[in-house]
């Protein structure tokens, strides 16, 4: 991995490969431009340079539809009520993270409820479910948004483990309150924009035991679900905290949760940084090693969400561009794609494009991820 200067970077260039601050902070996505902003950040932190395993280059991302017509891909009926859902299950845990940071008793029965219907909406209809987290065009994500999109992905990898329902039940509301330690922490850090001092980062480390203790002893939960709070954070080389395990001294449902938080926080909007598209996400979760994740659990999470995650936009080899509507897990490279602008560039803006399947259609292949939130300025007709 190569290292620049902070001096040799100027806003606009592109790299072919992530560009990272510390080798394991990530700056910009691959084939996403450097910003002005990023270097104002950088100036800011007194980051003298970065890496890349890359090159620059001058290829930019690829045009796609208007935002008109990924609007109506994004937020159709299905997406809409979803939406809803979110909405409601948001309200219901803010008032347990209110609870929770004022330290007031806490309404157990408020969390059972979320947690049982976000599986009857898993259940009904999982693939909006993923799109929603991944590009639902919502606004910026705090712990509330955090502790559902975790909910979800963590139940979607369970269910593929073939876990018994209570296992499973157990699963999603670690993964739901694995971070409401962190409400116990002073704002002053955990809102922090700038880069943390080493006390500051020592601080954020013993959110893990305070989620372990307010789940166990505030909340009554059981400890198989402490545990998964206490642990999520531990790395299978043994270079987490805060005990240091490694490997099968993790219980399972922490080493689950440990991939989907990570995911879930590269394609989130934080306000510190924007979202990875999940292609990119996905990529830098693989390039991973045995270093962080169980290698086992990292197979069976790419069985659940592809390489190409459900709602990712991708370009075909044959110029069309469209999103990913269903994933092969025996293929995880040729998924399912409807068509959102055709070989002739006419946009389908009422989302009627066909739905073409990659595992049949052999000569078309995917030749790369680009963002949905870009939009190409295109003079194509467009059919209505």
């Amino acid at each position: 991995m190569q290292s620049i200067k902070l001096t040799e970077l100027k806003p606009g260039m592109i790299f072919t490969k992530p560009v990272y601050i510390d080798g394991v902070n990530l700056l910009v996505p691959e084939n996403v431009p450097i910003k002005e902003k990023d270097l104002e950040r950088l100036k800011r932190w007194n980051i003298e340079e970065v890496t890349t395993d890359g090159q620059v280059t001058t290829e930019k991302s690829a045009p796609v539809a208007s935002q008109s017509v990924l609007q109506n891909a994004v937020v159709g009926e299905g997406q809409r009520e979803i939406m809803a859902t979110y909405a409601k299950l948001a309200s219901r845990l803010a008032g347990v993270h209110s609870s929770v940071k004022r330290q007031q008793s806490i309404d157990t029965s408020e969390i059972d409820g979320v947690v049982d219907t976000l599986f009857t909406a898993i259940r009904s209809d999982k693939n909006n479910m993923i799109q929603y987290i991944l590009y639902g065009l919502q606004d910026e994500s705090g712990f509330v948004e955090n502790a559902l999109n975790s909910a979800v992905l963590a139940t979607l990898v369970g269910m593929n483990m073939n876990m018994v329902q209570h296992r499973l039940l157990q699963l999603t509301t670690g993964a739901l309150l694995h971070d409401i330690g962190m409400l116990r922490l002073p704002d002053a850090i955990v809102s922090k924009r700038t880069e943390l001092a080493r006390e500051e980062r020592q601080q954020i480390a013993t959110h893990p035991v305070h989620s372990y203790k307010i789940i166990t002893r505030e909340m009554k939960y059981p400890e198989e679900i402490g545990l998964i709070a206490l642990q999520h954070q531990e790395r299978w080389d043994g270079e987490g905290y805060p005990k240091g395990l490694s490997g099968k001294d993790i219980v399972i449902p922490a080493r689950i949760v440990a991939v989907t938080d990570s995911f879930e926080a590269m394609v989130s909007n934080r306000p510190y940084r924007n979202s990875m598209i999940g292609y990119a996400a996905m990529r830098a979760i693989l390039s991973d090693n045995a270093r962080r994740f169980d290698p086992a659990v990292l197979k069976i999470f790419i069985r659940t969400m592809g390489i190409y995650p459900i709602g990712s936009v991708v370009l075909l080899s044959n110029s069309c561009i469209g999103r990913v509507v269903e994933t092969n897990p025996e293929s995880p490279l040729r998924p399912q794609i409807k068509i959102m602008i055709d070989q002739s560039g006419v946009e389908y803006k009422k989302d009627e494009g066909e739905v073409v399947d990659l595992m049949h259609e052999k000569k078309v292949f995917i030749a790369r991820a680009v963002d949905p939130k870009e939009s190409g300025e295109r003079s194509e007709p467009s059919r209505e």
